[in-house]
């Protein structure tokens, strides 16, 4: 594998799904919550994860729970030392008397969080029509959302087969009423709508139809 970018990738992506499948099992019950990425001023970002009546909080350098106190305005979470106020996209923290204002919900990259805290290991994404590829290997699910989220199909988890030559790792699954597979090509790809960058070319074939995108690992 020395020397080729995709190859490396790859394996390397297929050696995440190994190690996250023994841990991910154990947490495999269906986690509700809301994931938000709360961009702030003088660029501080952080992600929230609310669940029931706990916060989640992923700052720069460490993690934080919350428990929910009861507030005037707004949601409120804290333990005496970090306070975190929500009112769903827009946000305030404040961390032992320093406060972060002006902080407002990224939706676009608090999907790709949402899906990370949920388990999946690697998401992609094409267009016309919209979908999306979840493959979560301690979910035991490879997941297919198409037609702007109106169609979704769930298929068991399978292990890949790994071209080494090609740098290609291909997904196969054959039930009674559907033929699908998934083709991961380690190298540069651009979303051909936002034009943002990702590090997999991704392909799906659902019963013969094509679908293209881009994808990245999660974990």
């Amino acid at each position: 594998m020395k020397g080729n970018p995709s190859l490396i990738l790859i394996s390397i992506f297929v050696l995440a799904l190994i190690t996250v499948c023994s841990c991910a099992n154990e947490r495999k019950q269906e986690r509700a919550g809301d994931t938000f990425v709360y961009e702030c001023d003088n660029d501080y970002v952080f992600v929230a994860r609310i669940e029931g009546e706990t916060a989640w909080l992923f700052l720069p350098g460490r993690t934080v729970q919350l428990p929910h106190v009861r507030s005037g305005s707004g949601v409120k979470y804290s333990d005496g030392s970090v306070t975190f106020w929500s009112k769903g996209e827009e946000a305030m923290l404040e961390i032992e008397g320093e406060e972060k204002r002006t902080c407002r919900n990224n939706r676009a990259k608090a999907i790709w969080e949402h899906a990370k805290l949920n388990g999946v290991d690697f998401r992609a994404i094409g267009n016309e029509p919209g979908w999306h590829l979840e493959i979560s290997a301690g979910l035991e699910s490879l997941v297919f959302v198409t037609d702007y989220g109106e169609s979704r199909y769930e298929f068991p988890f399978v292990e890949p087969k790994i071209d080494n030559e090609a740098g290609i790792a291909v997904y196969s699954v054959s039930t009674g009423d559907h033929e699908f597979e998934i083709l991961l090509v380690g190298g540069d790809c651009r979303d051909t709508m936002s034009g943002e960058e990702f590090g997999t070319a991704v392909k799906v074939i659902l019963d013969g139809k094509k679908y293209y995108g881009c994808g990245r690992a999660l974990h």
